[in-house]
């Protein structure tokens, strides 16, 4: 293992023998897959504090990262992610953190999920979707935050970016909120250990760590894997496996 980046440098891991792992296992679930819009479309992406970015809500930062639904403005948002850790953080401390829409959702009354299946949400596009482009960041929406079958809902929300239209609506985001905290749990991942994660189920963040910029911070690698991308998002890829820019995309699903 080389020492953990201390800026981004998104080929330092080119030719390494995990690219070859993850991309078994996220060809197994579907299809390895980037965004155009994201780290240039890069199918793998390495996860550590980057000096300077530590407050950042994104995997570049420190600070807690509240749960979230991967790319969660996207309409052809990562069927599975997966986070394989390479290096923990020097204390041993810092948890990724996971929560599921079906473990939550009978911590909430009937009014408050009726309330989240209701297309009256919007969410923003997240920052690491956004860092080459100025003025606010767009939004995506309305959407609703469940759907599904009641007994096996799907969940789109992200803590930070995503927002409700009225009252009620914002109500019900908060107790979505404290019920997927109630559920939630926190893994510590060792070197070696790959978690993968129903980005339609289950929910993500982190705790937060304090980095040393050592060259033996945490290190995380990360992929996205789709299941199945239309003919017409096919059609539209300018490279094999990377999902359009949302600029060539929006509103059409």
């Amino acid at each position: 293992m080389p020492k953990t980046p201390q800026a981004h440098e998104a080929h330092i891991l080119d030719g390494h023998p995990t690219n070859g792992t993850l991309m078994l296992v996220a060809d197994l679930l579907g299809s390895l897959t980037g965004y155009q819009d994201e780290k240039s479309g890069a199918l793998f992406h390495d996860v550590h504090p980057v000096r300077g970015e530590e407050a950042r809500i994104e995997n570049s930062g420190s600070v807690a990262f509240d749960f979230h639904t991967e790319n969660v403005h996207h309409p052809l948002r990562p069927d599975y992610l997966g986070l394989l850790c390479l290096r923990q953080d020097h204390d041993r401390i810092a948890a990724t953190r996971v929560s599921s829409v079906r473990d939550a959702l009978p911590l909430l009354a009937d009014d408050e999920v009726a309330e989240l299946r209701k297309p009256q949400f919007h969410s923003l596009y997240p920052t690491s979707f956004t860092r080459d482009t100025t003025g606010p960041r767009p939004s995506a929406g309305p959407h609703p935050v469940i759907f599904g079958p009641a007994d096996r809902p799907f969940m789109r929300f992200n803590s930070h970016n995503t927002q409700g239209d009225h009252p009620q609506a914002r109500a019900a985001l908060r107790s979505l909120a404290t019920a997927l905290e109630r559920v939630c749990r926190d893994l510590v991942l060792a070197p070696g250990d790959l978690v993968v994660l129903d980005n339609h189920v289950v929910v993500h963040g982190r705790t937060a760590f304090t980095p040393r910029y050592d060259g033996q911070d945490r290190w995380l690698r990360r992929f996205y894997s789709l299941r199945s991308a239309p003919l017409w998002a096919q059609r539209m890829m300018r490279h094999p496996r990377v999902l359009p820019a949302m600029t060539e995309i929006r509103g059409v699903v």
